[in-house]
């Protein structure tokens, strides 16, 4: 017999999750506390496998589909010239695109928006949802997806709380049909890297926000790491353009002028030529600040926490959006051991808490040397892509 299960927090990683669940026969239901189907706009990501996992193999969706494919690592100089280049084959795809397509897995009436989690009570045979709207609901098992600002986690763990990192995360996107063709060409077929004092920025090209993957179609994204001191300097960078101090980004069209023109102005003296292009083509550039999230438990009786909910890793090995996958699909196969619930959560958490430790130290690492130590080497394998470890 399948248990009841509230998924809450309907992201990509809850969806995964919801998705498994229900194919082995549970009774699941997402909560979701937007009123809207979700959008991150520009938002682009490093497709792993254990991401597109469950789309390929469970509903065997040609994921060429969804994704670009790019057969090159690039570093440039700063005049623009190639500093390190070599074959490395990655898949980059959007928020969005990945989003809605596992959405259309899901079943609709069981994916409820506007159901924004206020509080629970847990216990060994289950829980107990309130929800803003005054819904309430009973499950038997409580997996909270709801993400880095997480209520399950808060309330269950409350000393586990988001550190910052020293830096943000600067981001943009172009259609490429904006850019000079030679330059669109030149950072379409590459992961693009420049590397340089105390910052790096990144290149790859995504899906349009529709979706479409062809040639001429898709969006050149690039992601600027860039250091602000905590206190005034990055509580003066959230304070948006109505003059409110966000906490985790400023979205598109709301950073301050201020900001903006100093992010132009500095890309044109001192980024490469085609990178600097891309950024001055960006019309709202957006900004998310980052943290890391360490966490000694996932499991609370027959409560787990999921994804960014249990550990925020920094996206440097671009596998937040795996690690949620690989937390769903490794929780699905412990339930579907034939043990007992208890025994299954028992032996899933050491596995993946070990998984979440590892990534976030790896990804400390990196931001360590690229934004502090300045030991960074074009071309070293340490900054390959991967959940696992580099390359996996």
């Amino acid at each position: 017999m399948g248990s009841q299960i509230a998924v809450v927090g309907g992201s990509l990683g809850g969806l995964t999750a919801a998705c498994l669940l229900r194919d082995d026969g549970h009774d699941v239901t997402v909560y979701e506390r937007s009123s809207v189907e979700l959008e991150q706009r520009g938002a682009g990501i490093g497709f792993l496998p254990a991401t597109y996992r469950y789309l390929q193999t469970r509903r065997a969706l040609d994921i060429s589909t969804i994704s670009i494919e790019t057969p090159f690592i690039r570093y440039l100089n700063r005049d623009g010239s190639i500093a390190h280049e070599s074959e490395h084959r990655y898949l980059f795809s959007s928020w969005n695109t990945v989003y809605r397509s596992l959405l259309d897995q899901f079943d609709r009436d069981r994916y409820l928006l506007g159901h924004d989690l206020i509080g629970f009570e847990t216990g060994a045979t289950g829980s107990t949802l309130e929800f803003s709207n005054g819904v309430s609901a009973k499950c038997e098992l409580l997996v909270a997806a709801d993400g880095i600002g997480s209520l399950v986690r808060t309330s269950l763990q409350p000393e586990a709380q988001p550190t910052y990192a020293g830096y943000v995360a600067w981001r943009g996107m172009v259609p490429e049909q904006e850019l000079d063709p030679v330059i669109a060409a030149q950072l379409c077929d590459a992961i693009t890297y420049f590397v340089f004092a105390n910052s790096h920025i990144l290149v790859y090209p995504i899906p349009n926000v529709d979706g479409s993957v062809a040639v001429g179609e898709r969006l050149i994204n690039f992601v600027w790491y860039r250091n602000y001191l905590k206190g005034g300097d990055v509580d003066d960078l959230l304070t948006d353009s109505n003059g409110v101090r966000r906490e985790l980004s400023v979205p598109p069209g709301m950073v301050s002028e201020e900001h903006v023109a100093e992010l132009r102005a500095f890309a044109a003296a001192r980024l490469p030529p085609t990178i600097a292009a891309l950024v001055l083509a960006t019309k709202q550039p957006f900004l998310q600040v980052i943290y890391d999230i360490e966490i000694d438990r996932m499991v609370f009786d027959r409560v787990v926490l999921l994804g960014d909910a249990a550990f925020a890793a920094r996206p440097h090995a671009a596998a937040g959006t795996a690690k949620a996958a690989d937390d769903g699909w490794t929780l699905a196969a412990a339930l579907s051991e034939g043990r007992d619930v208890d025994a299954a959560l028992a032996g899933w958490e050491p596995v993946q808490l070990r998984l979440g430790r590892d990534l976030l130290e790896r990804t400390r690492r990196i931001g360590r040397r690229s934004q502090v130590e300045n030991t960074w080497t074009p071309g070293d394998p340490e900054f390959i892509f991967g959940l696992h470890r580099p390359g996996d």
